[in-house]
């Protein structure tokens, strides 16, 4: 008989995937790849993005079948059909985007899909004594009868976990849990995570972020195209090396940045308000100025303003309040040609939505906003000769790996449509950049070619508005930090001495009165 975790579900020893192999047409995902997790102890899973993390993870909840391999279950081969089955197993799985209903209060959404105690009748009142006992338990505060849309995004996670813990997960698997919480939240959620390891559940970290990985893990397997590099101890490893493993070259992780003097007022906000999506204002009176030679980085947790922030100065928002000034032009309530005209570029945090045309190839997707200006166009007819020689040109320059110039962008990485991006956008030589969530999504690889352009277009005097939900890039490249809470702006402070815990106090609403 298997022994029992304190919160009651069956402890699983140990979980072995054997020689998995996943091939999707013209792609081998997974290449006879080995991975075990043991009771008492976090493995974190590495690897850059198309490495093969999801696919692997996915097998083992049940979303796909291995076409090669097999999984081994406290010894045991087992084969899940759907997530019905490793529920059943005992395997849990905190998706990165939550699967909650916001309608439904956390004890309904707990209860969700499950049979009553009661039959026909709800037993909510059971449901919810079972969620304060496991909140209790693992330290995770939540009302069992708030409505989800009213929690924060910590609190959401939190009712993610007791839901997987209801259903009776010994085995968690957590991907990317931490990508939206603030450090205080993390902090919470990791006195989360080691006591379950207390008790005796196996846990798969995914992650990007790899101090957290050194932090919280005892082992780490670190997979590349698709097949596994090793597992190593975590305490014999450190960043550097990690990043190299992962990548397979030397990544740099710290930045030397240059000594550069601000220059002139580039960008100007004036107390900017600005309605959301559903009619309040998302912007409450915003102001704040960036500098040529400068990267202003503003933080906080998704959904305090910031989208709201950086379509109304693309000039894809309205303005109900305040203005905004470009290179001392008022571009309030001006369309985004003219402020293109004015000498600013744009790096979207949607980029398929709002900064590239799926369908279109990667030469036209460069010349997306100068297609009807020399030298691409004369007398209203395209010169294809010089869109490709330009298009090559840049996708040189920028590294962009592209099979050819015709090649639709939607079959491209992230990282190098995010390049793409970046490489039109500053091509145009622009005098401000806002660079929304530049790195969302991409691997470390490109992640670290990004950040090294956003610094040299600092040191060529551009005046750069970084926003970002990611604080060791917003602290890595930043002179100042301002940081959003609720739609407001709630202190900016110096980048170079700022703190995590400092920012992370601000971004749960704690003002401070910096620079």
């Amino acid at each position: 008989m298997l022994e029992l975790l304190p919160s009651g579900q069956p402890r699983i020893e140990s979980l072995k995937m054997m020689g998995i192999v996943k091939r999707f047409p013209g792609v081998l995902a997974n290449d006879h790849v080995n991975f075990e997790v043991n009771a008492g102890e976090v493995h974190a899973l590495l690897g850059e993005n198309g490495a093969g993390k999801s696919t692997l993870m996915r097998q083992l909840y049940g979303l796909y079948r291995p076409d090669e391999g097999e999984i081994i279950l406290n010894g045991q081969p087992v084969h899940f059909r759907s997530p019905a089955d490793a529920i059943n197993a005992g395997i849990g799985m905190i998706h990165q985007h939550f699967m909650l209903v916001p309608t439904l209060t956390v004890a309904e959404n707990v209860a969700l899909g499950l049979k009553s105690s009661r039959g026909v009748q709800l037993d909510l009142d059971r449901v919810a004594q079972r969620i304060e006992e496991l909140a209790k338990r693992y330290g995770l505060r939540v009302d069992p009868q708030a409505p989800v849309w009213t929690l924060a995004v910590g609190e959401q996670q939190r009712v993610e976990i007791i839901k997987a813990l209801y259903r009776g997960a010994a085995l968690l698997v957590l991907d990317e849990p931490t990508a939206v919480l603030t450090p205080q939240e993390v902090d919470d959620l990791f006195v989360t995570l080691k006591q379950m390891v207390t008790d005796g559940h196996a846990l798969i970290f995914i992650s990007h972020k790899l101090h957290e990985v050194l932090a919280i893990s005892q082992r780490v397997t670190v997979l590349r195209d698709g097949r596994s590099v090793g597992t190593y101890p975590t305490g014999a490893m450190t960043k550097t090396e990690l990043a190299r493993l992962m990548v397979g070259r030397e990544v740099v992780l710290q930045y030397n940045r240059k000594p550069v003097t601000p220059g002139e007022a580039r960008l100007v906000i004036e107390d900017l308000t600005v309605a959301g999506d559903k009619g309040m204002d998302a912007l409450h009176s915003v102001s704040l100025t960036v500098h040529a030679g400068e990267i202003v980085g503003l933080a906080g947790v998704s959904g305090n303003g910031q989208r709201e922030l950086a379509q109304a100065l693309a000039g894809l928002r309205s303005v109900s309040q305040g203005r905004v000034l470009l290179n001392g032009q008022d571009v309030t309530h001006t369309p985004p040609a003219a402020r293109m005209a004015a000498g600013q570029a744009s790096i979207p945090e949607e980029r398929m939505r709002e900064g590239a045309i799926r369908d279109f190839s990667v030469s036209e997707n460069l010349i997306l906003q100068d297609h009807a200006r020399p030298p691409y166009s004369r007398r209203s007819f395209l010169d294809f000769k010089a869109i490709a020689e330009r298009s090559a040109q840049l996708v040189e320059s920028f590294r962009i790996k592209t099979p050819t110039l015709d090649t639709p962008i939607k079959t491209l990485s992230g990282g190098n449509i995010q390049k793409l991006i970046l490489a039109r956008e500053l091509s145009r030589k622009p005098t401000v950049l806002i660079a929304a969530q530049p790195t969302r999504g991409v691997d470390i690889g490109a992640c670290e070619y990004i950040h090294q352009r956003l610094l040299e277009q600092r040191e060529l005097g551009t005046a750069i508005l970084l926003i970002s939900e990611d604080l060791d890039e917003i602290r890595a490249l930043s002179d100042r930090i301002a940081v959003m809470y609720e739609g407001r702006i709630v202190g900016v402070v110096d980048g170079p001495t700022a703190t995590a815990e400092d920012l992370g106090l601000m971004m749960a609403g704690v003002t401070h009165s910096g620079a």
